[in-house]
């Protein structure tokens, strides 16, 4: 009789062990030791950034004064300058009917605070009768990732949009407006094998020095996870040009793939710069959902979330594991609503300030938003919901 009440008992506490864990059709998100975060939105902020057609920038492509941010301003850049937080951010303008048909410029916004920015009326990156026209006009300079080195020159890799073939571009800079453009970062490698392929989203590997994110090396070089759909790798001496990693018949060499079933079964597109950390390399990246049976019925088809991997800390290029679900995922109206419906949270800047990391966003393709996450009191992931979003 004892024993039965036993199981029973053990039975009871089960059940309501998983009502609390998975009620009402939610399971709980429980993030390893290794990932980032929780991160919170904070109330009352997001969006950040939004178009703003009121801003006008005299074009020397087109010889004609340009509302250059009116359509849209997302997917955004970040890193810390004399002790404010820079974003830099993709702006379109009018002159297309849709995303990729419009001319993109990077635009820069700065805050004391990380949550409220002041910006430029002109945009600091952009299409110019310069020695990379043929590849960034008239489509422009997309998505850009940056970060800095020790001694303070800072690197912005970015699209170069022609299109014809988007590249991996790269400029440099000391103070984030005025910017030295070095050209497609594949251009010399293998004798030019790998110039006129699609390449796009350069995360450059980081860590915490003192209580500064700075550009690191590993085993004597710069590292840098990039790629769309899937994650590649590269190495650079100089950290303008690069050799992607290749396998034993010379092709790409991949360390990662869109996983079937999964938020990241279309594409695992690399985000903020990557992470050198006790356990390991994090990597962030934007997971997008196949929208047929191949995808994770939860969230939308095409709908973008955030994940997170982790590669070997004394090899980069060994992938070790992932998260299951996305610790970030398109939730508010405006994540939901613009020129991408489907949903998006799209992650491009991640900046270690005042001892928390704040994480910016494009959401929607339209407008940018944020996400802290404070390590001494880390929130608690968001659960996720057995139906679609």
């Amino acid at each position: 009789m004892k024993q039965q009440f036993r199981k029973l008992t053990g039975l009871f506490i089960l059940l309501l062990f998983s009502q609390i864990c998975f009620g009402q059709g939610q399971a709980t998100n429980i993030l390893p030791d290794w990932a980032f975060g929780g991160f919170v939105r904070p109330e009352g902020v997001n969006p950040i950034i939004s178009p703003k057609p009121a801003s006008k920038f005299y074009d020397p492509m087109s010889k004609a004064l340009i509302s250059w941010e009116a359509n849209d301003t997302f997917n955004p850049a970040a890193t810390v300058r004399d002790g404010k937080i820079v974003v830099l951010y993709r702006s379109e303008d009018k002159t297309g009917m849709q995303i990729g048909t419009r001319t993109s410029r990077l635009g820069y916004a700065v805050s004391n605070d990380g949550l409220h920015f002041n910006r430029k009326t002109q945009p600091v990156l952009f299409p110019g009768n310069d020695s990379q026209k043929a590849y960034e006009w008239p489509g422009g300079c997309e998505d850009p990732r940056v970060a800095v080195t020790e001694n303070g020159t800072y690197v912005v890799f970015y699209t170069q949009w022609n299109r014809k073939t988007p590249r991996l571009g790269v400029a440099t800079s000391k103070d984030l407006v005025n910017w030295t453009k070095h050209g497609p970062i594949f251009q010399d490698a293998y004798k030019g094998k790998f110039f006129n392929i699609a390449s796009k989203s350069a995360s450059i590997l980081t860590r915490i020095k003192g209580d500064r994110q700075v550009i690191a090396k590993i085993n004597g070089k710069y590292f840098l996870y990039w790629g769309e759909e899937h994650v590649y790798g590269a190495t650079s001496n100089n950290l303008v040009d690069w050799a992607p990693l290749i396998d034993e018949t010379g092709a790409l060499k991949i360390l990662a793939s869109p996983r079937k079933g999964s938020f990241d079964s279309d594409l695992t597109e690399c985000g903020p710069p990557a992470i050198l950390t006790a356990q390991g390399i994090v990597l962030l990246y934007n997971g997008k959902n196949h929208p047929g049976d191949g995808g994770d019925k939860r969230f939308n088809g095409n709908s973008y979330c955030a994940g997170q991997m982790l590669f070997d800390k004394n090899d980069p290029e060994k992938y070790v594991t992932r998260l299951d679900v996305p610790f970030l995922r398109p939730m508010q109206p405006f994540e939901k609503s613009g020129q991408y419906v489907n949903g998006t949270v799209f992650i491009e800047g991640m900046a270690w300030f005042k001892h928390k990391w704040y994480l910016y966003y494009g959401c929607a393709d339209s407008r940018v938003g944020v996400a802290v996450y404070d390590p001494a009191k880390p929130a608690p992931p968001d659960p996720v919901t057995a139906a679609a979003e």
